[in-house]
């Protein structure tokens, strides 16, 4: 079922969705894509919020930055200097993390206004971008499918086609706090990746290119411990690009019990332990726990390819499944 939830400075109404399965309680808006709520029981079968959000759409328009459960693209995470070579030209982009592009630029995915239509157990987001939105290059029809499954589990599926060659790179961006409302930071939460790599950055957190051993380091999750904080890098899955999802990351909250599993297509997870997040929340109050392809993959041809070809389908695909334990 939908509901109004606010209009924009424009006139454009902005509505909210709920959807409902397997104990499992979602609510989007049309505005960003955006995840708003996630509702799910702990070990003792209390319900509670294990997603950051605003309660009013004024929450999303007067804090943008942290695109909050927002709905990542054209391409998620940086690209270096806000451009990129493609087929022998160079594309420049809206800067907005300077020097650099960050999740599709100033007026990205995240602040679009989405048709919305029900599918079965979930909601069929669309829209089309047009050639030369925010720098990129082609008219892109793109569409993201959200669905609960029988167990309850979060699904993601995202379709694109364009008619000039371009890249595409997709994720949802919520944050997660397995405790729930008033719960304090997530930092103790406990983080497994099948991971033995991931992608050191500079300064400006954009890859070196060198896809490093994550043995030694304190970027070695591969047996489950708490994240603390720091963190906000992409991790090489060892699993790569599949065309089904296949289990990537697993979230545990001692406390409540709530376990996240967390299941893709895509190449890397960025983890990011929201050491900046600001008002009205606090530093490491959620993690993100992104799927994509790897940041600067646009600049970096030694990287999983993100260019996107007319006459191509772009698919993606990940599950966030809840449980406890």
């Amino acid at each position: 079922m939908s509901e109004h939830f606010g209009t924009l400075s424009d006139g454009t109404p902005v509505h909210r969705w709920t959807l409902e399965r397997a104990g499992t309680r979602v609510r989007v808006l049309s505005y960003g894509g955006i995840v708003q709520s996630v509702e799910v029981p702990d070990r003792d079968g209390r319900t509670a919020d294990v997603v950051l959000g605003f309660a009013d759409l004024d929450g999303y328009l007067t804090h943008p930055e942290p695109f909050l459960g927002a709905l990542i693209g054209r391409y998620a995470n940086r690209i270096a200097q806000a451009r990129f070579p493609l087929d022998g030209l160079t594309y420049a982009l809206e800067p907005n993390n300077a020097p650099n592009s960050l999740h599709g630029g100033p007026r990205g995915f995240d602040k679009r206004v989405w048709e919305v239509e029900p599918v079965e157990h979930g909601l069929r987001l669309s829209r089309v971008a047009r050639h030369g939105e925010e720098g990129f290059p082609g008219r892109l029809e793109v569409s993201a499918t959200y669905s609960l499954d029988a167990s309850g589990a979060l699904r993601f599926a995202y379709e694109a086609v364009t008619d000039a060659p371009t890249v595409v790179n997709l994720t949802n961006h919520s944050y997660f706090n397995l405790g729930g409302p008033g719960s304090g930071d997530a930092g103790g939460h406990e983080l497994r990746l099948a991971a033995a790599r991931y992608t050191p950055v500079d300064a400006d957190l954009i890859p070196t290119g060198e896809l490093a051993e994550v043995a030694g380091t304190r970027f070695d999750f591969r047996t489950a411990r708490k994240t603390g904080s720091g963190y906000d890098h992409n991790f090489v899955l060892d699993k790569g690009v599949t065309a089904a999802p296949q289990e990537a990351a697993e979230l545990h909250d001692p406390a409540s019990g709530r376990v996240l599993t967390v299941s893709t297509t895509e190449p890397g997870i960025q983890v990011y332990t929201a050491d900046h997040l600001g008002e009205p929340f606090t530093p490491c109050q959620g993690i993100a726990l992104e799927t994509q392809h790897f940041p600067d993959s646009p600049n970096r041809p030694e990287f999983p390819t993100t260019v996107l070809r007319p006459g191509e389908v772009y698919r993606s695909e990940t599950v966030y499944g809840f449980g406890v334990r």
